[in-house]
């Protein structure tokens, strides 16, 4: 659910952000369990996904790397 609403929040970044100019993807969690994402050199909208919906993301990301 995509939002641009100011939201309390500790954002992290990759630590592989690291070798390619600090540009990545922020996460961060809030207080009702919900996952936001957002993008580090252009903080707009954000990405709001629950719990299930993160757990199926990250799946992805790992068997993507296994192809």
């Amino acid at each position: 659910m995509p939002s641009t609403a100011p939201l309390p929040a500790r954002w992290r970044k990759s630590s592989y952000s690291g070798g390619n100019g600090g540009s990545c993807v922020e996460v961060a969690r809030l207080g009702d369990g919900r996952i936001a994402i957002r993008d580090s050199k252009n903080i707009g909208p954000l990405l709001i996904l629950n719990r299930i919906d993160w757990c199926t993301f990250l799946d992805g990301l790992g068997a993507s790397g296994s192809a």
